[in-house]
């Protein structure tokens, strides 16, 4: 790395100015490294890699899908599969799935159509026996019910109901070498993070030494502000490390992501929507309207307090997406394209999940964006399957992975 510079010492390099660079900070487009006395240092080469992008010098496009040549011995079993943003992501990085568990008929329908090799058991996780099953790796992106830290210490029983308790299960009955549970960066501060503690102390009390960070993908090869937070276990017996993967010093734009993107389905706005968003500018969102405007558009939210940046929000061509949702026309959460006023079709959404351009999505365009929206990223779930493989072959690389220390429960 080179030697990190103040605001004002990259602003003065680059003849920007300094609220430029913590405008492009804010976004996300750059990371700061904190010094001593916690000043906001960056990385001078990153900047300049930003600042041609954003300016159009930049040629080079660093969109792409991460796959190695070689699948490796170990093997996955894969809890709510969703549409396989995670288990392609783990077989992209060399890691065989033996089954993968979705309940959603459309999304096992989506697996099914695009893996037909898969074991997929579109079933109830709550009916599923795994104790004759063998695999080196859990992985389960379980859906979060809210429950809270038990202060009576019931321990496992505060579990027991949710989706997560069918994960610990999992990794009961299977006993693998490591488990990986994946969910919304939310979960780090719910019921002022007890809910994670419960969740780590009950990994802990089925035998493994755990660690959790919050993946930033934007920084990882995807081209989307998407933030997952990741817990990952190793059985204690095996004293393995625990690694997570290294943020790299760049980020892939829109513009890269949706090139020669094939034409698709997607939603469309109505025609009142559809003429507000025509007066937003690209990265631009509904403070950039008239006050009047403003005030019709937002109604009663006008008044209300907190930012709002999603509502009437159009996405910008040289950064990366903001996170997808569900439904890219809702409108608290509109990703209106850059360009053209209309909704990010089904295509462009995949693209910025990373998903190749021949994984077809099954269900209606309603179905098929909610399992986009829903998946974590391929490219995200190929960094976590390379540091797995890293971790089971204990050999460390610094320069992708960095090293984390187990929690320690009493």
């Amino acid at each position: 790395m080179n030697k990190l510079l103040t605001v004002n010492e990259t602003a003065e390099k680059l003849s920007v100015s300094s609220d430029t660079i913590r405008r492009w900070d804010k976004k996300g487009l750059i990371k700061a490294h904190r010094s001593e006395l916690n000043y906001r240092l960056f990385d001078i080469d990153e900047v300049r890699r930003i600042h041609d992008k954003v300016g159009g010098v930049s040629s080079v496009s660093s969109y792409k899908i991460l796959k190695e040549r070689k699948m490796t011995p170990y093997t996955v079993v894969e809890l709510f599969s969703g549409a396989g943003g995670t288990a392609l992501g783990l077989e992209n990085a060399g890691i065989r799935d033996v089954m993968l568990v979705e309940f959603d008929k459309n999304a096992a329908a989506t697996l099914r159509r695009n893996r037909p090799d898969w074991n997929i058991l579109e079933d109830d996780i709550h009916k599923v026996n795994f104790s004759n099953i063998k695999a080196d790796i859990v992985e389960g992106g379980f859906p979060c019910q809210a429950f809270s830290y038990a202060g009576n210490k019931k321990g496992f029983g505060d579990t027991r109901g949710t989706l997560f308790y069918e994960f610990i299960r999992c990794v009961r009955e299977i006993k693998p070498k490591i488990a990986v549970g994946e969910n919304v960066r939310g979960l780090a501060t719910h019921d002022e993070g007890r809910t994670l503690v419960t969740m780590t102390k009950e990994l802990s009390e089925a035998g493994y030494n755990v660690a959790y960070k919050i993946l930033r993908s934007q920084y990882l090869d995807v081209p989307q502000k998407r933030e997952r937070l990741i817990i990952i276990g190793v059985r204690k017996d095996l004293n393995l490390p625990i690694f997570f993967p290294k943020e790299r010093n760049y980020t892939i734009s829109i513009r890269e992501a949706l090139k020669d993107c094939p034409r698709s389905e997607g939603q469309k706005y109505p025609k009142g929507k559809s003429e507000i968003l025509k007066l937003v500018p690209p990265g631009g969102y509904w403070r950039d309207l008239p006050e009047k405007l403003q005030k019709q558009y937002m109604g009663a939210s006008f008044y209300m307090g907190g930012g709002k940046t999603g509502m009437a929000r159009r996405l910008a061509w040289d950064e990366p997406c903001l996170t997808l949702t569900c439904s890219p026309a809702q409108k608290q959460t509109e990703r209106c394209h850059p360009e053209e006023t209309r909704p990010l079709n089904i295509r462009e959404y995949a693209r910025i999940q990373t998903f190749p351009d021949d994984w077809e999505f099954v269900g209606s365009v309603a179905q098929q964006y909610k399992q986009i929206g829903n998946a974590v990223p391929v490219n995200l779930g190929y960094h976590i399957g390379k540091t797995l493989i890293a971790m089971l072959q204990n050999r460390y690389d610094e320069q992708t992975m960095e090293r984390f220390k187990p929690l320690f429960f009493r």
